[in-house]
């Protein structure tokens, strides 16, 4: 009977928030992700009973939507529309990206606002959940126009952020050049500099290692997670997807811990090295990355001894583990059964949500070590918090410095996930792991400061 009471309490939670937010597939997505692994251990917490904690969770404290009308090159008014989610503050000032792309609207915001929530709480830093962005475009657009439009963007947006209630961080389409309009604009309006926004230049306050965090930590979590089986990265055969920031930084760390990647990808197609990417080969990749074409066949041309597999995606490689760092779903059901039945050991997302529930489904069903991006991308958001510490107290820490706390900070993520998740018979559930984790640090903060 039991059993049957929580699984159409997480029917009833699944259809009053669809009820609530019509229209709002990708939002619906990530809490019907969470509520399915967190519903059933709110239910042994009697002192969670009627709290309707992820109710609240489900629900931004505030939402804001408001209009940036800027002047392009050619004199002519445009408009686009920003957001700022601040969707949970219950253990820090709200922390997450801004994102630039057509394709932002209220459902993306929200559910990455949602599980922004999660993720910074697996940190164990002091950071609440947010999401901000527009739908304008910066491809295409002149440094001066992409200036005016973060500059219009932010005279709206100070009014609702600061370092001790929110700071905002990059994301898709803001890079370094617009935090640095960004930040501009927000320290002549407030008259004042402070940590208000991280992923700044080295000039004004930012961290070292900060473009590579997420790719470094995401190894550093695969290594925790490969130690639970008796293995290490040394030795080990990778298959990568990818090829920016994130793919960089993973590229580097599994090299320096000794073991070898075999592919990298594009919107094009992957390439495949069997002799390894290392050396002068990752220093390209960040020419490639720089350079802001997109092509990963472009690899094969400065190094001929490479293939070139076009309009594929490097799923069906031989490897032990496998790392998709490229984007939202682009490992699917097919993809694997291809892995699993190559002997992958080992996936560990370093995108946000790459790989589709189906495919999430086979990896548990098959007892791979599976992690999911809310645990295993923590690095990038876990250093940006280290900025915010660097800011608070004027010193800059050395790379050396900021990559051991980056380590400390995954492996206590690990064993947070390592704690919820394990299951009878040993195996290590990491996306119920994660969940449930991320959720009871909000949630005892959330019922110690009442109902707010």
């Amino acid at each position: 009977m039991e059993h049957y009471n929580v699984e159409q309490k997480i029917q009833e939670f699944i259809a009053h928030i669809e009820a609530k937010n019509p229209n709002e597939p990708e939002f619906l997505q990530a809490v019907k992700e969470v509520a399915t692994t967190v519903i059933p251990f709110i239910a042994t917490r009697k002192e969670y009973n009627g709290m309707k904690l992820l109710e609240r969770m489900a629900e931004p404290e505030r939402t804001i939507i408001f209009r940036v009308p800027w002047v392009d090159d050619s004199g002519e008014i445009q408009v686009n529309r920003g957001f700022r989610i601040q969707m949970n503050s219950a253990i820090g000032p709200y922390k997450g990206g801004i994102r630039f792309h057509p394709t932002v609207n209220l459902s993306v915001l929200k559910f990455l606002a949602f599980e922004q929530t999660f993720k910074n709480s697996l940190t164990t830093l002091p950071m609440g959940g947010g999401k901000g962005g527009s739908d304008f475009d910066p491809q295409g657009k002149s440094n001066m126009e992409v200036m005016r439009f973060c500059q219009a963007f932010m005279t709206e947006l100070c009014k609702y952020i600061g370092p001790e209630t929110d700071v905002p961080a990059g994301d898709i389409g803001v890079g370094a050049r617009e935090v640095g309009y960004l930040f501009g604009q927000y320290k002549k309006i407030r008259n004042e500099f402070t940590g208000v926004l991280t992923g700044k230049g080295l000039a004004y306050g930012g961290s070292l290692i900060r473009p590579e965090a997420t790719g470094y930590g995401v190894v550093y979590f695969c290594e925790q997670m490969l130690k639970t089986i008796g293995e290490e990265v040394k030795g080990k055969t990778f298959a990568v997807s990818g090829f920016g920031n994130v793919a960089w930084g993973v590229v580097k760390k599994v090299n320096e811990l000794g073991g070898k990647v075999l592919t990298i990808s594009g919107p094009d197609g992957y390439v495949y090295d069997e002799d390894g990417i290392s050396g002068e080969k990752v220093d390209y990749l960040l020419q490639l990355r720089a350079s802001g074409n997109n092509r990963a066949e472009d690899y094969v041309t400065k190094f001929p001894s490479a293939k070139f597999f076009a309009g594929k995606r490097p799923w069906d490689v031989k490897c032990d583990v496998a790392i998709p760092a490229a984007t939202q779903n682009e490992l699917f059901l097919e993809d694997a059964q291809a892995l699993v039945a190559n002997g992958v050991i080992c996936v560990t997302e370093a995108a946000n949500m790459p790989s589709t529930l189906d495919a999430i489904n086979y990896f548990l069903d098959s007892k791979v070590l599976f992690s999911p991006g809310k645990a295993s991308n923590a690095g990038g958001v876990a250093t940006s918090g280290l900025e915010m510490t660097q800011n608070s107290i004027r010193l800059n820490w050395s790379s050396e410095e900021v990559d051991a706390r980056l380590k400390e900070i995954m492996i206590g993520i690990h064993k947070a996930c390592r704690d919820y998740g394990k299951e009878d018979d040993g195996y290590v559930n990491y996306v119920k792991g994660a969940n449930i984790a991320g959720f009871v640090k909000v949630a005892e903060a959330m019922l110690a400061q009442g109902v707010v």
